[in-house]
């Protein structure tokens, strides 16, 4: 599968040294470019491309506002950020908008190709440090959500532990270990979660985790 790719990014040598990284490298193949978050949902409405890497501080409208127009449209197009720590207050909020993955800025090569080949498939990707500090902000929360609480109760006793290992980074084969299932069986538990919840993909499972109560800080939450 070839996947198609717009680059969001308002500095000239920022989206041509994505692009000689990207562009016709492991499937992937550049097919658009926007100095900012206008253009950016010009070029997806007008390519339909499979995924574009946004970045968050653009003129006339950053990547936050461009991912929620996105995600409003209904576009098919997923949303990878390429962000950095002082960035932390707009990736959660990209992250409620429907965002599907974000990346530090000096991630290498073959962690950028495999981000962009992953959430193309649907999945979703968290570098390991932005995890770790998206769970901390989002466990600390000091009061659940009431509404969202409530939606758990759509979710059977197995359903919610898979949760749990969601909300906790685990991946598909790693929560099939711990609750001694085939992958298979993992896989259909995740899915099922997803649509019982109505949530676009493992990344809006842990917002939902922490926002619900359902997991906070102090409870083995953070992984190591």
């Amino acid at each position: 599968m070839t996947v198609r790719m717009v680059i969001a990014d308002d500095q000239p040598m920022v989206r041509a040294g994505l692009r000689s990284l990207l562009d016709g490298e492991g499937g992937v193949v550049v097919v658009g470019e926007a100095r900012d978050g206008e253009e950016a949902l010009a070029c997806v409405r007008r390519l339909e491309p499979e995924v574009v890497l946004m970045d968050i501080r653009m003129p006339v409208m950053d990547g936050l506002a461009a991912t929620r127009r996105l995600v409003a449209d209904g576009a098919r197009t997923r949303v990878l950020v390429l962000t950095t720590f002082d960035l932390d207050e707009y990736v959660f909020d990209a992250l409620r908008a429907g965002a599907s993955g974000f990346l530090l800025k000096d991630a290498t090569a073959e962690e950028l190709l495999g981000a962009v080949r992953t959430i193309a498939a649907g999945e979703a990707v968290l570098s390991p440090t932005v995890t770790r500090r998206v769970i901390e902000a989002f466990g600390s929360m000091p009061v659940a959500d009431a509404g969202l609480a409530g939606r758990l109760s759509a979710l059977s006793p197995r359903e919610v532990e898979v949760l749990r290992l969601l909300a906790r980074g685990r991946s598909n084969a790693e929560i099939a270990r711990d609750l001694f299932v085939s992958d298979a069986t993992a896989k259909t538990h995740v899915s099922n979660v997803l649509t019982k919840l109505d949530l676009r993909d493992r990344v809006q499972a842990v917002i939902f985790a922490y926002e619900s109560g359902l997991l906070r800080i102090g409870r083995g939450s953070v992984p190591g």
